[in-house]
């Protein structure tokens, strides 16, 4: 799951430039992606659904600033989480046993999109700019990307978002306003994809907080492997009921 810190890598590298008109157009080989700035692989383009949904499927994903053109990247090493192996410290055991967070799914996507959007102490800017935010609405209305709700007494505090095809999620993006709610949000989703039979977590690019809750790196060769034997295994099940007991281990 992304964050840009800051601005992202200027545009005047030499990469292919993709046509804005035909959202059909393939992307280049992620093997001749750029080793620095890691990952960067075209610019260009637009984020109409049918590109989007073709990028994630081959690995790739768009990240970039304003007032910059798309950018889109496949990074090497991966950092994924295989949702059975998620770490859940005593602590977070704890808050989850305590019941003091409730959890929804897809009932207000737009807004963890915008509270992800939220400046952060952390950063001085944000990746996910209007064009972005319009461009996962629509994917939501066609019931590919989906979200998590935190919610403390009838607040939303805390969740993530991002797209599910065939049985991997891609993680976009995560929010917290209060301790542990975006950890809570990252348990509630990977006890749903464990139930559903989701085989993988693409977290995108290795984070401290990420790695600590079980994420590994993975070489890019491993990560298309694993997409072409998950991602192409018939439509996303997301749209399953839970069980009653889905929650958390």
């Amino acid at each position: 799951m992304t964050v840009c810190a800051g601005r992202c890598p200027a545009p005047d590298m030499p990469i292919p430039w993709l046509p804005h008109d035909d959202p059909e157009a393939p992307f280049p080989s992620v093997a001749t992606a750029l080793r620095d700035p890691d990952g960067l692989l075209a610019a260009g383009g637009d984020l109409e659904p049918r590109r989007l949904l073709r990028a994630y499927r081959h690995g790739i994903f768009p990240w970039f600033g304003p007032g910059e053109p798309i950018l889109w990247w496949s990074p090497n090493p991966r950092a994924v989480l295989y949702p059975e192996r998620l770490h859940v410290s005593r602590r977070l055991t704890r808050t989850l046993r305590q019941g003091r967070f409730g959890i929804s799914y897809d009932t207000c996507f737009a807004r963890v999109v915008e509270a992800c959007a939220a400046p952060r102490p952390e950063s001085r800017g944000t990746w996910i700019t209007p064009q972005m935010q319009a461009a996962y609405a629509q994917l939501h209305a066609l019931g590919h990307a989906h979200s998590i709700e935190v919610w403390r007494d009838g607040t939303l505090v805390g969740g993530l978002y991002g797209i599910a095809l065939g049985h991997v999620f891609f993680g976009e993006s995560m929010f917290s306003r209060e301790r542990d709610a975006s950890k809570v949000a990252l348990a509630h989703l990977c006890a749903r994809l464990r139930h559903l039979g989701f085989g993988l977590l693409d977290c995108q690019v290795v984070s401290g907080h990420l790695l600590s809750m079980g994420a590994e790196r993975v070489p890019r060769s491993h990560f298309l492997t694993l997409l072409d034997r998950l991602a192409d295994a018939g439509p996303s099940a997301w749209h399953t009921r839970p069980e009653p007991g889905e929650a958390p281990a």
